[in-house]
């Protein structure tokens, strides 16, 4: 099962269906939105295999131009996604999908350090064996540290993600 409901924490298992999710969405935005978009691609833990995992597929689409991003709204919602801003990330576009928040959507420019982060800490833990490991001890540590504190659990993998990506 996928989604959680808004401000709750649950960690989850790997699971290969994941991907097949992200793949039926993949198709659905792109039938919504496909002439605007330059890049779609599965991230956060849910594109790693073998990660335990919030059950929310991220999705992380690159446009030319966030200004010009904003003709994508309209579309997404008609299939079933809120806009929710910047969401404190500038020149963002995030969405949520459904009141149990299954799918997440974080559009950027093409060009963006944001953009590229995305791809580059999920290639180094598809690729690394012992950093993916060490990323999947952390998160367990955090949640049983911080219970159903979501902020709190981000927030204290925030330094672990800085030091992957200055490190590849």
């Amino acid at each position: 099962m996928i989604g959680l409901e808004r401000g709750v924490l649950r960690l989850e298992p790997y699971s290969s269906e994941w991907s097949h999710l992200y793949e039926e969405e993949a198709h659905r935005i792109r039938r919504a939105i496909g002439a605007h978009i330059l890049d779609i691609q599965h991230v956060g833990s849910t594109a790693i295999p073998g990660m335990l995992s919030k059950p929310i597929i991220d999705i992380a689409i690159a446009v030319h131009s966030f200004e010009q991003a904003r003709i994508c709204i309209a579309p997404l919602e008609l299939i079933g996604y809120e806009y929710r801003g910047k969401q404190g990330i500038a020149r963002r576009h995030y969405f949520v999908k459904d009141d149990l928040s299954t799918h997440h959507i974080h559009m950027h420019e093409i060009t963006s350090q944001e953009w590229q982060d995305y791809i580059r800490f999920r290639d180094a833990l598809r690729e690394d064996e012992r950093l993916a490991k060490e990323y999947a001890s952390l998160k367990e540590k955090f949640y049983s540290e911080r219970g159903n504190n979501r902020e709190a659990y981000q927030n204290r993998k925030a330094s672990f993600i800085t030091r992957i990506l200055k490190e590849n």
